[in-house]
């Protein structure tokens, strides 16, 4: 199968926040946090957004920042019928090529999310835990 990433416009930012907040709400659940819609707009404002397509159809969303250091994926959801068929370790493949220049590729991840043995197939480490993340990441240097 062949993806793609577009970027992402204000016009998409009501689909990523429908998608996010229905793929965390158990979690959310779970460990006594609250949901902001207000506060996943602003962030978006400061991020890099890309729609995770194949051909016209979109599957998901990728949520991305930087420092210095380290590329952050801050957002990495797809619908939940589009599961399985390898966009998500396309686009950690894609991500882990975007962070060369800097050295690191991070995340967190909640705890109990099944997400967290793919990011390790593909080549992540738990590098620490804050209450009910673990912080994660993947060296990537230039081949």
């Amino acid at each position: 199968m062949t993806f793609s990433l577009r970027a992402a416009t204000d016009l998409d930012r009501a689909f990523a926040r429908t998608l996010t907040y229905e793929a965390m709400r158990h979690y959310y659940v779970q460990y006594g946090l609250l949901w902001s819609s207000d506060g996943f707009d602003v962030a978006w404002g400061g991020r890099e957004n890309w729609l995770i397509c194949q051909d016209a159809a979109v599957l998901g969303f990728i949520s991305l920042s930087r420092d210095s250091k380290a590329l952050y994926i801050r957002e990495l959801h797809m619908l939940e019928t589009f599961r399985g068929l390898g966009a998500g370790s396309w686009v950690l493949q894609q991500m882990a090529v975007k962070a060369q220049s800097r050295g690191l590729l991070r995340l967190t991840v909640f705890k109990t999310n099944p997400a967290r043995r793919l990011y390790e197939r593909m080549g992540f480490n738990i590098v620490g835990e804050e209450d009910c993340f673990w912080r994660m990441e993947r060296v990537c240097r230039p081949s």
